[in-house]
């Protein structure tokens, strides 16, 4: 049986394994940092971490390359910690399990940190070899990516030397990226006093999981189904029909993934419960048939509970419901001049509604600054009619496309050159740390690409094995052919 250390690069993957043994989801980073600062240390290099806590470590040019531009290798040193519902793992204390499955490398049961363990595994590869031709290099390893890009954002001006940056953290081998949306969390609230379930009300807890979720970026124009748009249908019409009540509602866990399960307490008239455990059933063979191109076998469960000490007030509820039917969630628009790639979009992405507090999460993109303030204010006034607090926070603006760009021009001939056909040029929807950076940074010349991965961000997470030799190789070559300073 293949293992991770048995595939090539060797040089690579070894680093990356050792990733995958070091616990470091969004939010737990020490462990992770640790191991980076000792790494470089052990190399002899400079190595230190800046006032929020990125990771940067220099390697001097190589003899006879001293006069080319200084390079910023960058990738995220944290991961998506997702899970099957039926899978144990502490993603603060277990090491991840992969297993290699055809030409692809996959985790059991949980998400694979290949975005963006393999570009960190290849910048440290690039850091231990001393055979590599290269001018002056930077590693910059960035912390808390995934939850809110907090070490981009933290980025002060004058911590970095080189001009360009390389960021490894797309996600198709043969494709540049030059370009990326920007993005704005929204976050609704509002507090309630709970009320007591009527007397001879019996309690039912549905489940819905079994979905594909994924990126909220990559994949958001895949028609995937969205777990709380789901179960808001359901909830709709078990109130409207039954007579339900909502006590509490959990779905999602991710602004950046795609919800993929999600689950609800609701109480009932004792003598309604069979036709609401006809409804799940109704509701779940419809799911199956609405997506079933699209989504793997879609679970609908329902099971007799404890009945709660507490439920939502009954208008209270209503507007909640109302609003999160309403919330725009998906694909808003396509760039009318590239309609391939999506523009605007937002993921209704985490749901909370317990103990008295309702807080729901979306992460809403877009590549046009207007765009994204009009998708915004849309989301804000949605819920602020149901008479939630709406706050919007961790904005940034899109990373605009420099056609012009020097190392984009050596690149795409570098691979030419290498490998026989010309690279796609594009600009991706998800949300890359290069805007903010460059933001922090003025004047960098930035290009991002990376190995082909799919599904990031939940367990279906996977990395394409044949690409990462080639991601590789491009990228020692395009070392070698960095621009004169």
């Amino acid at each position: 049986m293949k293992t991770i250390q048995s595939l090539a690069p060797q040089n690579v993957w070894k680093h990356f394994y050792s990733l995958t043994q070091i616990p470091r989801p969004s939010g737990y980073m020490q462990p992770v940092t640790d191991f980076l600062l000792n790494f470089g240390k052990k190399l002899g290099l400079e190595s230190f971490t800046d006032e929020v806590g990125n990771v940067i470590i220099r390697k001097p040019a190589t003899a006879g390359m001293e006069n080319r531009k200084g390079v910023i290798l960058q990738a995220h040193m944290d991961m998506v910690p997702q899970k099957n519902n039926d899978t144990v793992h502490d993603f603060e204390k277990d090491p991840i399990e992969t297993y290699v499955d055809g030409d692809w490398l996959r985790a059991r049961g949980t998400t694979l940190g290949a975005d963006n363990g393999l570009g960190v595994a290849a910048i440290l590869a690039i850091l231990e070899d001393n055979t590599l031709k290269h001018g002056p290099l930077e590693a910059l390893i960035t912390k808390d990516e995934e939850t809110g890009m907090y070490g981009a954002f933290g980025l002060k001006a004058g911590t970095l030397q080189g001009t360009i940056l390389l960021n490894l953290d797309s996600e198709d081998e043969g494709e540049l990226y030059i370009g990326c949306a920007g993005g704005m969390d929204v976050t609704a609230s509002l507090e309630y006093k709970e009320v007591t379930p009527e007397e001879g009300d019996v309690a039912v807890k549905v489940t819905l999981k079994g979905l594909r979720g994924g990126h909220s970026g990559l994949e958001i124009n895949e028609g995937r189904a969205n777990a709380n748009k789901l179960l808001v249908r359901f909830l709709r019409e078990a109130v409207a029909s039954y007579e339900a009540r909502l006590a509490s509602w959990e779905g999602g866990n991710m602004r950046n993934a795609i919800p993929r399960e999600a689950h609800a307490v609701v109480t009932i008239p004792a003598e309604n419960e069979e036709e609401l455990l006809e409804l799940v059933k109704y509701c779940e063979d419809l799911f199956n048939e609405e997506y079933s191109v699209i989504e793997t076998p879609i679970s609908f469960t329902a099971e007799r509970v404890e009945l709660p000490q507490g439920e939502v007030p009954e208008e209270i509820q209503d507007n909640l419901i109302g609003a999160i039917f309403a919330c725009q969630n998906g694909v808003m628009r396509m760039i009318p001049s590239v309609p391939d790639t999506v523009e605007t979009s937002s993921n209704l992405a985490i749901i909370s509604i317990k103990d008295g507090k309702a807080e729901v999460k979306i992460l809403a993109r877009s590549s046009s600054d207007s765009m994204k303030e009009y998708l915004v204010t849309s989301l804000e006034s949605c819920f602020s009619i149901a008479g939630m607090k709406v706050v919007l926070s961790g904005g940034y603006s899109g990373w605009q496309p420099d056609v012009d760009s020097p190392i984009l021009h050596a690149m795409k001939a570098s691979y030419q050159q290498q490998f026989g056909v010309e690279p796609a040029v594009k600009v991706i929807h998800a949300g890359l740390e290069c805007g903010i950076i460059g933001a922090n940074v003025p004047g960098l010349d930035m290009i991002s690409f990376g190995p082909t991965l799919r599904s990031p961000h939940s367990p279906d997470e996977r990395a394409y094995i044949p690409s990462v030799p080639k991601f590789y190789e491009f990228l020692v070559a395009t070392l070698e052919q960095v621009p004169l300073k």
